[in-house]
């Protein structure tokens, strides 16, 4: 019975990983989980740790099993836990605002769940603000500095699709983004594919605006734009229409955020531009509808 109840809470927490790219699929939950320990091994054990505290919070709290099963409280647990490690140096009060963070995730994506609000990635933007804020105010830790992984050739280009995958979770290595593409591939290749092509087209476009070949190539650009595709693919061909303008929506947002800099003092944009991009589509998709809906109605 505990081996079972073991087991099950343990799926439910890669399902959640999964999700941080909206899939409902173990295996792609588990690849991301490697992925994020290759890229940076102490990032990794801070998604598993987030993860795991923000699916026992809804355990604990005895939220909506079927809710638990599909992963929704543990993907913002976890961003949570990766960018925290990410931005800070490794101390006991980062640790201990990991689990923290992890917990206010759960308990944000409860209260968005129960009034029926698709907030995606917004708890853990919430709760990353902040913390960053408190932390940088205080002057709680210092701020970790990461070497620019530097991209010489511009054959390299050609990873600024898979790149853009990598910086969802915050990770700069190539292969952690390869690993995530083909993660996400396994669970929705239309999804997959969508994405890449999005990533791309954050790189084009910041290309036009005059950024270094080095920070694009990163997938700085393109990570939000990954998001907001990933969550409008599927087979019909009018979701093509759909992930075309909330992939636009999301990168003028994305740029706007970026060159006016008004989010530095909480940490930067994160995956606000994903969120706030998807929810301007979704209402117009839902204005859209209602209207044809009424016009059906004027003609009977």
């Amino acid at each position: 019975m505990l081996i079972s109840k073991m087991r099950l809470f343990f799926k439910s927490v890669f399902i959640g990983m999964g999700q941080i790219f909206l899939c409902r699929n173990i295996i792609t939950g588990i690849l991301f989980t490697i992925g994020i320990l290759i890229g940076n091994l102490w990032c990794g054990l801070a998604a598993i740790v987030a993860a795991i505290v923000g699916t026992g919070t809804a355990y604990l709290l005895k939220y909506e099993m079927t809710e638990i099963k599909e992963g929704l409280y543990g993907f913002s647990a976890a961003l949570t836990g990766v960018v925290l490690i990410f931005l800070f140096e490794s101390t006991f009060l980062i640790w201990t605002l990991v689990v923290a963070g992890a917990i206010l995730a759960s308990l944000l994506q409860h209260y968005f769940i129960q009034r029926n609000i698709p907030v995606y990635t917004f708890p853990f933007i919430v709760t990353t603000w902040v913390i960053y804020f408190l932390v940088s105010k205080f002057g709680w830790a210092q701020l970790n500095l990461h070497e620019t992984i530097s991209f010489k050739s511009q054959a390299a280009f050609v990873l600024v699709g898979t790149n853009g995958f990598g910086q969802v979770i915050f990770q700069e290595y190539f292969i952690s983004g390869i690993l995530f593409f083909i993660a996400v591939f396994i669970s929705s290749p239309v999804a997959a594919c969508s994405g890449l092509i999005a990533s791309f087209a954050g790189g084009v476009v910041a290309f036009m605006l005059g950024y270094s070949l080095n920070d694009i190539t990163s997938g700085t650009f393109g990570f939000n734009a990954v998001l907001s595709a990933i969550a409008f693919a599927g087979n019909k061909w009018s979701d093509i229409v759909w992930i075309l303008i909330a992939v636009v929506i999301t990168l003028l947002i994305h740029f706007v955020l970026i060159f006016t800099q008004c989010l530095n003092e909480v940490g930067g944009v994160f995956t606000f531009p994903f969120v706030a991009g998807c929810w301007v589509t979704l209402s117009l998709k839902y204005g859209i509808s209602k209207s044809k809906k009424i016009n059906w109605l004027k003609k009977l």
